[in-house]
């Protein structure tokens, strides 16, 4: 049973590493410097839009894995650790099913809008969709944080 868990750990840490590290990249370092970069909102608008093409089904694809590894380490370890582990994991559930349902409120409501607005519309979206990073950068951190919490109180 260690090498199946094992391999179950290495690749949920994994995934919630990677989309961490890119949530927090981008909201910190290229939105910030596309911004920098283009004086025009329009023009920002455009390579934010160039940018984020087909990035929708990776974010989705990495909520999968974290899904399905989450998942498979349970059946693997158990549910007859601590209660408070278990406050843990079902915590770890409800977030990412939050930010799941975020994350396709604005792929599939927001973006769309988001690509037809006007021209004096954009700053406004623009501004709608870092909020929307931010909230989503801190339920994905708060996935972390809950699965080092469960690691640790077992």
């Amino acid at each position: 049973m260690a090498l199946p868990r094992f391999v179950l750990l290495l690749v949920h840490v994994l995934a919630g590493a990677v989309w961490l590290g890119a949530m927090a990249y981008s909201l910190g370092v290229v939105q910030a410097r596309v911004r920098a970069l283009f004086d025009d909102p329009v023009r920002s608008e455009e390579a934010a839009v160039f940018m984020a093409a087909g990035a929708r089904w990776k974010v989705i694809a990495t909520m999968a894995v974290l899904a399905a590894t989450g998942g498979g380490l349970v059946v693997v370890e158990g549910w007859g650790h601590s209660a408070w582990w278990q406050v843990a994991i079902v915590a770890k559930v409800v977030v990412l099913a939050v930010a799941a349902a975020v994350f396709g409120w604005v792929s599939w409501r927001l973006w769309p809008a988001r690509i037809f607005a006007l021209p004096e519309e954009i700053a406004g979206w623009q501004r709608r969709f870092e909020a929307v990073g931010r909230t989503l950068l801190g339920l994905v951190t708060a996935e972390f944080v809950l699965g080092v919490a469960a690691h640790v109180i077992r």
